[in-house]
């Protein structure tokens, strides 16, 4: 899991990025065997970086803003928000598995459920607000596996059914199912001596 696309409403975009870039920004980057206070490390391959140095340059170009971070440089890559994604660019659409999200700027809450959904995955999402039964009435609207009110996209529970709906589904795991699935049932006796059985 990873939060790819941040929605959230005009009126209160500005403030929500400026706190949260400062976050970014506070986020240290770089090998962890050689520094402990790591937060964000390598990437998978050093290919990530170009692909995504890719997304960044095409959402600039077609007018967003990068808030915090930047470019990558090989596998290595800051903490890094671009503001104003719009439907038209390549990193809307596209998951990037790398240190980077988005924001996206609508107005009102009809406009941000579409833009939720408005993607091909549905794996697990979030849903903030101060009321929390208008939250949950959105939470219902969203197409995701998992929707946390209040609560971070990324998570996971053992018990709880785990999976998603659209591109990011096959079915559930974890909880009953990952048991019935996952598990082979074998029969063991155990005498406290051998059994004589008659001839």
């Amino acid at each position: 899991m990873s939060t790819e696309r941040i929605v959230v409403d005009a009126a209160i975009a500005d403030e929500f990025v400026a706190k949260f870039a400062a976050r970014a920004k506070e986020l240290p980057e770089g090998d962890p065997t050689k520094n402990a206070a790591c937060v964000i490390g390598p990437m998978v391959a050093k290919e990530s970086g170009p692909r995504l140095n890719a997304l960044i340059d095409d959402a600039l170009a077609k007018g967003a803003k990068l808030a915090s971070g930047g470019r990558a440089n090989g596998a290595l890559m800051p903490a890094t928000i671009v503001d104003h994604v719009k439907p038209g660019m390549k990193i809307y659409d596209e998951e990037t598995f790398g240190p980077i999200t988005t924001v996206v700027r609508v107005r009102g809450v009809d406009e941000a459920i579409e833009m939720a959904n408005d993607t091909a995955y549905g794996l697990s999402a979030g849903v903030f607000g101060r009321d929390v039964t208008r939250a949950l009435a959105v939470a219902l609207q969203v197409e995701c596996g998992s929707v946390h009110v209040n609560g971070a996209t990324v998570q996971n529970e053992a018990q709880a059914p785990y999976g998603g709906m659209k591109d990011s589904g096959y079915g559930k795991f974890d909880g009953r199912a990952v048991i019935d699935e996952f598990t082979e049932l074998k029969w063991i006796t155990l005498e406290p001596s051998v059994q004589q059985y008659p001839v």
